[in-house]
């Protein structure tokens, strides 16, 4: 299925963009400083790209077209994606917030920053599991060929208005970079 293959590919630029965080984090640890260029750029990653590219495509279009096909919304799947989503919303509000702290000179705050990251990354770790493992393997018995096209179709249109074109070509530059920095 053509719109479940989309997400999955977007779920390994996230993945790697988990693990980019989590070098960050551990850095921190160390009491070593962040780069607050580098901060802003992964806020703007898990805003942009995560939240308004990938999650809209869910919310927009995968998870009504599920419901239209008898998939529970309420004390379902698409209910404890829809919580996961809006777990990861405040997590990565409050990353931003901390980070503003930080780029200001209060460096105490890199314990809470941490913190929020090691909760993000578990949060979207499980999260892209159960979408990848129960949500996605669901959406591809159930919706037929006609509803893939539309989906595809509707995510890319989304993609165009939400992000721009060439934005998603420069998170995947902004990965490749912070993947040299921090992973190897």
């Amino acid at each position: 299925m053509q719109a479940t293959e989309e997400l999955k590919k977007e779920h390994e630029g996230i993945e790697l963009m988990l693990r980019i965080l989590q070098a960050v984090a551990d850095k921190l640890e160390r009491g070593e400083p962040a780069d607050t260029e580098h901060l802003e750029s992964i806020l703007e990653f898990l805003s942009v790209f995560v939240d308004k590219c990938h999650h809209g495509k869910e919310e927009e279009f995968l998870f009504p077209a599920l419901q239209g096909v008898g998939v529970l919304r309420e004390n379902g799947p698409i209910g404890v994606m829809l919580d996961e989503h809006e777990q990861g919303r405040k997590l990565v509000k409050k990353f931003k917030e901390s980070a503003a702290h930080y780029k200001y000179g209060d460096t105490a705050i890199a314990t809470s920053i941490r913190q929020i990251i090691g909760d993000y990354v578990s949060l979207l770790t499980r999260h892209i599991t159960k979408e990848n493992t129960v949500l996605f393997p669901l959406a591809e018995a159930k919706l037929g060929s006609n509803k893939d096209s539309e989906l595809f179709g509707a995510f890319e249109q989304l993609e165009r208005d939400r992000i721009g074109v060439g934005k998603h070509d420069e998170f995947h530059a902004l990965l490749h970079q912070l993947q040299k920095t921090y992973l190897t």
